[in-house]
């Protein structure tokens, strides 16, 4: 009897994908060293050199500056660069930063990349997403 117990909690709990809490989430978006508005004027999406994994380069034109360590104003045009890695059904670990599309305006928690002009995401899954 036992054994079926935990046969069926095991299987009942297999499709289950752990998240990060809102927590998390919050103090990440709140340590992000760059708080702005986005629109977005391009989406590139190109395969990466490691299995299962695509490069997004997302061209955007900043609307407002809510917090901007790196100095960045109204109106300048900055590229987003981050990767997605597709995962197994059943894989646990937080949530993937979602592709934009062209045209979606979004708030944005970044940090200024290492290239001129390049952001990255500073909140993981919740990088376009405000609380």
């Amino acid at each position: 009897m036992h054994r079926l117990i935990l046969a069926l909690a095991l299987f009942l709990t297999a499709p289950l994908m752990a998240e990060l809490p809102p927590s998390a989430y919050e103090a990440m978006q709140a340590k992000a060293p760059e708080f702005l508005e986005v629109e977005v004027l391009s989406v590139g999406v190109k395969p990466s050199e490691a299995p299962n994994e695509k490069k997004i380069t997302l061209t955007a034109r900043v609307g407002k500056t809510f917090r901007s360590a790196s100095g960045v104003g109204e109106g300048a045009i900055i590229s987003i660069t981050y990767s997605e890695v597709a995962r197994p059904t059943g894989w646990v670990g937080p949530g993937r930063v979602p592709i934009l599309k062209e045209g979606d305006k979004k708030v944005a928690y970044l940090e200024k990349g290492p290239k001129p002009n390049q952001y990255l995401p500073a909140a993981g899954a919740m990088t376009f997403q405000q609380f």
